[in-house]
């Protein structure tokens, strides 16, 4: 099917019902400090690592490497490349996120198998040593990942899919192409009732409800060093409360500079069925903010996910800002 044939959502599907309740973007998205990706075309199963062409035992062993670490594994594959079930040679990247360690390396493996060879403690921990092993280069310029992953959840695969080609078409057109695509789509990144969903990196922020022309503006901002605030879910480096925190912080400074903010810790001070917590955000020139984040239950039913049965998930929301410092 091409992609101008793609259905469009059905009005109960769970990204048609989030978006018309207002569902808060906010501390929504992936908590990962930092990120490993392996390009693998063709098919995606639903645990996409074990269920693709990629050798389901090397999928489980790099997940089992992972365990235990804020190191998110995801697969990736070219926007024209859904076919190609056996390259010859498979990009990968790796990235730290967190504002004081951001990075980005990047290389190709002909055996898949090389990967293991990354220090997994060392990339949780933002450390580049952990992909000394591998060849590898250190890149500047940042990526957009587009999840596409349909047999997750149907949106994905109609809103998300359309979104990965038009906005890796309009870039690929915008330019001199360097030795790999900046759009790629992506496995699973949380949330898919905010189709579709996206994940810049290195900075590690992620995006809901885009569409083509947001989505373009989302990859322009972050080649200038600078985040998107509209549709923005949160930093993955941070719990969910911080994320909401750091986002309330820059909305209320006009802030977008990706470096210019730290959460430097997060206590929550009261527990289910409404929680909450304090977060302190500080500035990168000394000033600090302290954040009240609270968190209820959404007062109507919705599918967390298509096919899902109805659920209330947790909505978080800043309710003060105040400078300490």
């Amino acid at each position: 099917m091409r992609d101008d044939q793609l259905p469009a959502p059905q009005p109960h599907a769970c990204s048609v019902l989030s978006r018309e309740l207002g569902e808060p973007l906010a501390g929504t998205g992936a908590v990962a400090r930092a990120w490993l990706l392996v390009e693998q075309p063709g098919p995606w199963g639903r645990a996409a690592v074990t269920e693709s062409r990629l050798d389901p035992e090397l999928g489980a062993e790099l997940e089992g490497r992972t365990a235990g670490t804020q190191v998110r594994l995801a697969l990736i594959r070219r926007v024209e490349d859904h076919h190609d079930s056996a390259p010859r040679h498979r990009r990968w990247f790796a990235a730290s996120t967190h504002p004081k360690r951001t990075w980005l390396a990047t290389g190709v493996v002909e055996y898949p198998t090389d990967l293991l060879k990354i220090d997994f403690a060392a990339l949780d921990a933002g450390n580049r040593r952990a992909v000394a092993e591998l060849e590898h280069e250190f890149v500047d310029a940042p990526l957009l990942g587009v999840c596409t992953n349909g047999k997750r959840d149907a949106c994905c695969a109609t809103v998300g899919r359309q979104v990965a080609v038009s906005v890796e078409a309009l870039d690929a057109a915008s330019g001199p192409g360097g030795l790999y695509p900046s759009v790629w789509e992506i496995t699973h990144l949380g949330g898919h009732r905010f189709a579709p969903t996206a994940v810049v990196l290195p900075s590690g922020y992620s995006y809901g409800r885009l569409d083509t022309a947001a989505a373009g503006r989302v990859l322009a901002e972050a080649r200038g060093g600078r985040m998107a605030l509209d549709g923005c879910r949160g930093r993955s480096t941070w719990p969910r409360a911080g994320q909401v925190a750091e986002l309330a912080v820059r909305e209320a400074l006009g802030e977008t500079a990706e470096a210019a903010l730290d959460v430097v810790s997060v206590n929550q001070t009261a527990g289910d069925p409404e929680p909450a917590w304090t977060v302190v955000v500080e500035y990168e020139d000394g000033r600090a903010y302290e954040v009240s984040v609270t968190g209820s239950s959404a007062a109507v039913p919705r599918p967390e996910s298509c096919g899902k049965a109805d659920g209330t998930p947790l909505e978080l929301r800043a309710d003060a800002v105040d400078k300490i410092r």
